[in-house]
């Protein structure tokens, strides 16, 4: 059983051997972790890149996603821009937590994610919000219909997000950025920064914000 109470056993299993960590898995102990996820159609090398420019003392593990999309991988099953198919976002949540549990870290967790990964880590802040410390939304979504029933616990005792586009990125429709910023305020601490002019892509300037988050919500 999960987090979320449900006894489904729809999951969307990791590939252990397909996880990219800054360091061996075994030299984790109580440091912190942070949980990176790609976009659509990508893999699990493409947010190593960010490792470098981020806090030194996390562990950082970018996950692979687990539906085999076009030469990538993709955590949601297809479905109208921003709008995936729900019953895939929370099975790929259930998979991450999964994976989670077999990685069991003693030290605090953040999820970091970029577009589809974006919206991967606001739908882990819903299943569970107690497992993490922070969340990293760039460039992503809320998905809608994926939390039902679950979304309650987030009232009270709200977890720091982060939430960063660009306010014309030409990928993310205006519905899905809509329905975010109708969520996100009233279920999380949320921090909002806009980065004009970057289309679906993440700015150096969004990074250095992105370590700061993790700082403050990691390290202090």
């Amino acid at each position: 059983m999960h987090e979320d109470g449900g006894m489904s056993p729809i999951s969307l299993p990791i590939d252990d051997a397909a996880v990219v960590w800054s360091v061996p898995p075994d030299e984790l102990g109580s440091r912190p972790l942070v949980v990176l996820m790609h976009g659509r159609g990508s893999h699990e090398r493409d947010l190593v890149a960010l490792v470098p420019s981020l806090p030194a003392e996390p562990v950082y593990a970018s996950l692979r996603a687990p539906i085999i999309d076009g030469d990538g991988w993709s955590w949601f099953l297809s479905g109208q821009p921003g709008a995936p198919d729900p019953a895939s976002a929370v099975a790929a949540a259930r998979g991450v937590l999964d994976w989670l549990d077999r990685v069991a870290p003693s030290g605090p967790v953040s999820a970091v994610g970029f577009s589809q990964g974006g919206a991967m880590a606001t739908q882990l802040l819903r299943h569970a919000p107690e497992r993490f410390a922070s969340f990293v939304n760039l460039a992503g979504f809320i998905v809608e219909a994926a939390g039902a029933g679950i979304d309650e616990r987030l009232a009270t005792g709200r977890k720091p997000v982060f939430w960063g586009r660009d306010p014309r990125d030409p990928i993310i429709p205006a519905s899905a950025v809509e329905r975010t910023l109708a969520w996100l305020p009233s279920h999380s601490e949320l921090t909002v920064r806009e980065y004009h002019g970057i289309g679906h892509s993440v700015s150096r300037q969004e990074v250095d914000d992105v370590g700061e988050f993790l700082a403050a919500t990691l390290l202090a």
